[in-house]
């Protein structure tokens, strides 16, 4: 199974998952499913931290790389699908994922009950 984290996703699975359901971090773990992290996920980190309204460490960069996890890489393909989406979601940053997991085939761990009405394989964080 190939899944996509969805922001919190990322940040919970960083801090010990906190608030992670046991089914998506079994998924998670385990070593046959490939886990991607978004460009668009490190963006909106990167935004909030620049906004002062998430505190990361210095070295975020390098606990990321050190995660067992494949980056995706935003696309013109991403860009053109998130156009087709009804605006069932009005965050960008959502929207780019939900766009990224139809085109790529993937499946969004995400706490996010809005993302079940675009129809796409979801685990629930």
């Amino acid at each position: 199974m190939n899944l996509l984290l969805d922001t919190h996703v990322l940040l919970w699975w960083l801090d010990a998952f906190p608030s992670l359901s046991e089914i998506a971090r079994n998924k998670i773990s385990d070593v046959s499913n490939i886990v991607f992290v978004s460009a668009a996920v490190i963006w909106e980190i990167r935004i909030k931290q620049a906004l002062g309204k998430l505190k990361i460490p210095a070295s975020f960069r390098k606990v990321l790389e050190r995660q067992p996890f494949e980056v995706l890489p935003i696309t013109v393909d991403h860009a053109h699908a998130v156009g087709n989406l009804p605006s069932h979601h009005r965050d960008p940053f959502d929207r780019m994922l939900i766009a990224q997991a139809k085109v790529e085939g993937l499946t969004l761990v995400s706490h996010d009950r809005i993302f079940h009405q675009y129809r796409i394989p979801i685990i629930e964080a």
